[in-house]
């Protein structure tokens, strides 16, 4: 077998909450996972450097160490800064930001900063490694726009693998808090669901009423017997996403068809839902090597550049 057959990477997907390692063939085949709940937030940068040494311990012959997400920000280990778009993967990697990690060098991924069609900017950092992968993989088109939904939601605008510009949407963590306390909290009971609410909240956020309004409006619906309290998460959830959709509406216009939706299952079945209840349509896209293949691709812009 050969030495370059051998030969592998690691990278590492470093958020606030969670670190996860792969071991990375050259061929793109993961032979090693280490995940741990050791989020940047919660880590010092002695424990930072304690488990960066475990990986490395576990994967000595490592030819080179990747690392994207929280590691590159203002509360990791170094500030990687932005890479502004149009941003194509040879302009991410000639950009890597390099860093040394006890005796160890680090190459971290910066995030992306673009300035939308409103003039208004936007970030992302550890999505440009996934994006990179998707469309490396061919898992995307590399032209169109790509919705990956979560706590932060990302709406992507492709061209021919370039990220041109791209929008972020805060709709699941303010869904996360108003049904945890405060005055919504007490108007839901049960889980979001993409039923007749969900889909009526969707078309609720369509009709220009600003979203404070519409969600006090939850409130009194429910108070007035127009909702059961069991479909006031869905309503809400609606709401939140439908009013999101308008704003991608509003940058980009045209059909939302055949969108592709990064993450996980049961959100993008939520996003699908409302993009069906609007006229368009979502594809759910597998992402589980999103990341691994975007180190990949680093890696091999990086080689070419050198």
């Amino acid at each position: 077998m050969s030495a370059a057959h051998d030969s592998y990477i690691i990278g590492i997907n470093w958020g606030s909450t969670n670190f996860r390692a792969y071991r990375i063939g050259a061929d793109g085949a993961v032979t090693g996972t280490l995940e741990q709940p050791r989020g940047i937030a919660g880590l010092e940068r002695a424990q930072m450097q304690a488990l960066l040494e475990e990986v490395v311990a576990t994967w000595p012959q490592a030819t080179r160490i990747y690392a994207s997400g929280m590691i590159g920000s203002n509360i990791g280990w170094s500030d990687a800064g932005y890479v502004d778009c149009p941003a194509s993967p040879d302009a991410i990697a000639g950009q890597l930001h390099e860093v040394r990690i006890g005796a160890h060098a680090v190459a971290i991924v910066p995030g992306l900063a673009c300035r939308r069609s409103d003039g208004a900017p936007d970030i992302m950092r550890g999505e440009e490694t996934e994006l990179l992968g998707m469309v490396a993989s061919g898992a995307i088109p590399a032209t169109g726009l790509v919705a990956l939904p979560g706590t932060h939601s990302k709406w992507v605008r492709l061209e021919q693998g370039v990220v041109v510009e791209f929008m972020t949407a805060m709709s699941g963590e303010i869904f996360d808090r108003l049904t945890a306390a405060g005055l919504l909290a007490s108007v839901v009971d049960g889980p979001a669901h993409d039923g007749a609410a969900f889909v009526a909240g969707v078309q609720a956020a369509q009709h220009g009423t600003g979203l404070g309004t519409l969600l006090f409006g939850a409130r009194a619906r429910v108070i007035r017997g127009d909702l059961p309290r069991t479909d006031g998460a869905a309503y809400l959830r609606g709401l939140l996403i439908g009013a999101e959709l308008a704003d991608v509406q509003r940058y980009w216009g045209g059909a939302l068809d055949a969108v592709p939706l990064v993450g996980a299952a049961p959100v993008c079945a939520l996003y699908a839902r409302a993009l069906q209840a609007l006229g368009g349509s979502g594809v759910a896209i597998a992402s589980q090597q999103a990341s691994t293949r975007g180190f990949l691709a680093l890696h091999r812009a990086a080689g070419a550049l050198a």
